[in-house]
């Protein structure tokens, strides 16, 4: 039988007991949560690239380049260890700059830009630009160029990748894709294709006969996959919580990347050239450095916030190693930021 009085009339000390209790309690949510979230991080030095924001980014190997699509409406060449801009581009002639994806070939001499419609070829050397050409078919998702502008990869949103050779007008669309690709990336002799879609699927293919070398297999869609430029590792993520290394001679599993959150996406990702590490960006302001033998993560950085986002927010569009041991970062605050490795 229940003791309806008792219920109404709880004595003092109880409820002081209880009160205390969710007081304890909400205090060690807060301390849990607080311990969970990533500092503001300072860098070395940092530069604006882009007054009022940038679409997309990215940084050469070796991290003396960047190429960053603003906001403004323009495409803008960077020669980082100087603060100089090396050139100006315009992707489409009329209307606004709407590029998506920005890559710098592994030699630095080559650059390619796309929107949803159209890529262009640009040489770092002339500044100028090589070609420009337009898919009817479906929209872009993604781009990648191989050295000396050799090879340009293209991922279309229902499915297909093209291999383009600018010079010899040879095409090559693989077909083993199922559904929208997401990621792109060639080898630096342009031999070799990366790439993923949200079939759940990644392959590494010859882009002189379209056949698969390797294939990577995720429990959802793969949002991004990186070769590492010696040929030793492939990076591919997918959208829940399989972040894999895999030896990119046999195919076999490396490392699964080790972090507690239900999901990463991951915006950028490079190897370093000893290929003890992996660099990734990703779209909620960090930098994540990463053990390649063990997964297990090795340093963690937040860029600054793109001014009058609420909340505030930036998405890191690229990364880079520097020649003298730190890490560089293009994001969406329109800022490039140089960071120290402890």
């Amino acid at each position: 039988m229940v003791n309806t009085a008792v219920d109404k009339a709880k004595p003092v000390d109880m409820i002081h007991r209880r009160l205390f209790q969710r007081i304890l309690s909400l205090t060690t949510v807060l301390l849990f949560s607080q311990g969970c979230t990533v500092p503001d991080s300072h860098p070395v030095e940092k530069w604006q690239h882009g007054k009022d924001g940038t679409f997309a980014a990215d940084i050469s190997v070796d991290g003396k380049l960047s190429v960053v699509s603003g906001v403004d409406n323009g495409i803008s060449v960077w020669h980082n260890n100087d603060e100089k801009i090396l050139y100006h581009w315009q992707h489409q002639s009329e209307g606004n700059n709407l590029v998506l994806a920005i890559h710098i070939s592994a030699d630095s001499r080559y650059v390619v830009t796309t929107d949803k419609d159209a890529f262009a070829l640009w040489s770092i050397d002339s500044g100028e630009p090589e070609g420009f050409w337009r898919i009817d078919e479906s929209t872009i998702r993604d781009v990648a160029v191989s050295n000396n502008g050799k090879g340009i990869l293209v991922g279309r949103s229902n499915g297909k990748v093209m291999y383009f050779e600018p010079e010899t007008g040879r095409r090559l669309e693989f077909l083993g894709h199922q559904e929208r690709i997401n990621s792109v990336d060639i080898s630096p002799n342009g031999q070799y294709a990366l790439t993923g879609s949200n079939d759940y699927v990644a392959y590494l293919w010859n882009t002189k006969t379209g056949q698969i070398i390797h294939t990577f297999t995720h429990s959802s869609r793969v949002t991004k996959v990186a070769l590492d430029d010696a040929g030793r590792y492939v990076f591919t993520a997918d959208s829940k919580h399989d972040s894999k290394i895999w030896n990119a001679q046999t195919g076999a599993p490396v490392s699964n990347l080790k972090y507690i959150a239900r999901q990463k996406i991951f915006t950028d990702a490079v190897f370093s050239d000893d290929g003890k590490y992996l660099l990734t960006g990703a779209p909620s302001r960090r930098i994540y450095l990463w053990d390649v033998r063990t997964g297990e993560l090795q340093g963690e950085w937040k860029v600054a916030a793109k001014v009058g986002s609420r909340p505030a927010t930036a998405v890191v569009y690229g990364v880079s190693f520097t020649s003298d041991g730190k890490i560089l970062s293009e994001s969406s605050s329109g800022l490039a930021e140089l960071w120290a490795v402890d």
